[in-house]
């Protein structure tokens, strides 16, 4: 992360608007660091967060996370604000994690590892007090039903979108979301 400036004020998370942070992302793409650590700090448990649930690996969502910001820091002059700085944000993140997975080798390796384990014994998805463990239900479903699941669902990717990152056809990422489904249904009705 860049050596904040001296002498130059950032807003802390509960003063910052909307416009507010759009102005810091201009400062920031303009390379004033203390705007852009305002956004690291607003955004980083979030995005650690996001890291964490699909890399499964504390240490690897902790270097998911760094790369993440430095790819941000490198890359803020483009964004253009079609969206927000939050979803543009995640959408980095979300790109790293896929593209460092594959670059390392161990996507192929850990989707067919973590397949071999789906067909063991697959978690419980509830607690023994009875309370419904969404989470353990989603870290229930095979490697690439759950990443279609949660890039589709919950980041709101379109199936064009998802087959190119992840190197499927849109056919394979739309049965994968449909097994997901499913399986979450079954899983949260018991």
């Amino acid at each position: 992360m860049p050596e904040p400036q001296a002498g130059k004020r950032s807003l802390g998370p509960a003063d910052r608007s909307a416009s507010d942070e759009i102005e810091l992302v201009r400062r920031a793409a303009q390379g004033d660091s203390d705007s852009y650590e305002a956004l690291y700090r607003t955004h980083v448990g979030r995005i650690h967060a996001l890291c964490l649930r699909m890399a499964r690996d504390r240490s690897e969502a902790d270097d998911l996370t760094q790369e993440t910001f430095i790819r941000v820091w490198q890359r803020i002059g483009s964004f253009r604000g079609e969206s927000g700085f939050p979803t543009w944000l995640h959408r980095v993140a979300v790109n790293v994690v896929v593209s460092e997975l594959r670059r390392r080798g161990r996507w192929r390796e850990r989707m067919a590892d973590e397949e071999a384990g789906a067909n063991a014994a697959a978690p419980v998805a509830f607690s023994p007090g009875g309370d419904l463990d969404l989470e353990r239900a989603i870290a229930a479903l095979p490697p690439r039903a759950r990443l279609v699941f949660l890039l589709h669902d919950l980041e709101g990717w379109k199936h064009s979108e998802i087959a190119d990152q992840a190197g499927l056809a849109v056919g394979t990422t739309k049965a994968h979301l449909h097994r997901a489904r499913q399986q979450l249904r079954k899983e949260l009705s018991r």
